[in-house]
């Protein structure tokens, strides 16, 4: 899969190095793979769930670190594409109010 974009991933790993080695094994498990459905990603990342947001589209969301952040994604199967949409503290996705940016 291709993650648009990984600068993304680097930068929020800068301002919280706790989540640096979950966000690289992520991403590396992620480009490597050639996922088809939500099946598949949670073969290999079982806690992977989808949520609705306001623009009626589905996100895909993992958990980061033990669950201390949470990566917000949109996986497009069809082009074997990953867009990182957001990346919060476990605290600032329990208030919800990032489902009404997507």
């Amino acid at each position: 899969m291709r993650i648009i974009t990984k600068r993304r991933l680097l930068d929020y790993a800068k301002q919280h190095p706790n989540a640096a080695a979950s966000l690289s094994a992520l991403f590396a498990v992620a480009s490597a793979a050639r996922w088809q459905s939500i099946a598949d990603v949670r073969k290999v990342l079982p806690h992977a769930d989808l949520a609705g947001v306001r623009s009626s589209k589905t996100v895909t969301i993992f958990n980061i670190a033990g669950n201390h952040h949470r990566l917000i994604t949109a996986i497009h199967y069809n082009t074997c594409c990953i867009f990182i949409l957001k990346i919060l503290t476990h605290a600032d996705y329990s208030k919800d109010r990032w489902k009404n940016d997507l």
